[in-house]
C-alpha cells in the first residue's frame, strides 16, 4: 500500500495521493480515486470536492512550513 501524502495547492485545493479513505462523519465511505482534490476555499458547489471555484473567486493561500528550532 502506498502510503497517503496530501499536497497543499498554492491558491487551490488538497491533493491526496496515494492508499486512502474518504469518509463522511457517519462511517459512510466516498467513493475515490487515488488521487483526488478537496475544497479549500469552501465555495466549491461538490463538496469535500474541488471543483475549480477557487479560480472564478481568486482565492489566495500559499502556506508554507515553517522551520521550529526547540533547544534543549
Amino acid at each position: 500500500m502506498d502510503r497517503p501524502i496530501i499536497e497543499v495547492k498554492d491558491h487551490g485545493p488538497y491533493e491526496l495521493s496515494g492508499s486512502f479513505k474518504l469518509m463522511d462523519e457517519d462511517g459512510n465511505t466516498f467513493e475515490t480515486d487515488s488521487s483526488i482534490a478537496l475544497c479549500r476555499c469552501g465555495k466549491s458547489g461538490e463538496k469535500p470536492f474541488c471543483d475549480g471555484t477557487h479560480e472564478e473567486i481568486d482565492f489566495h493561500s500559499a502556506p508554507r512550513v515553517k522551520n521550529l528550532f526547540v533547544e534543549v
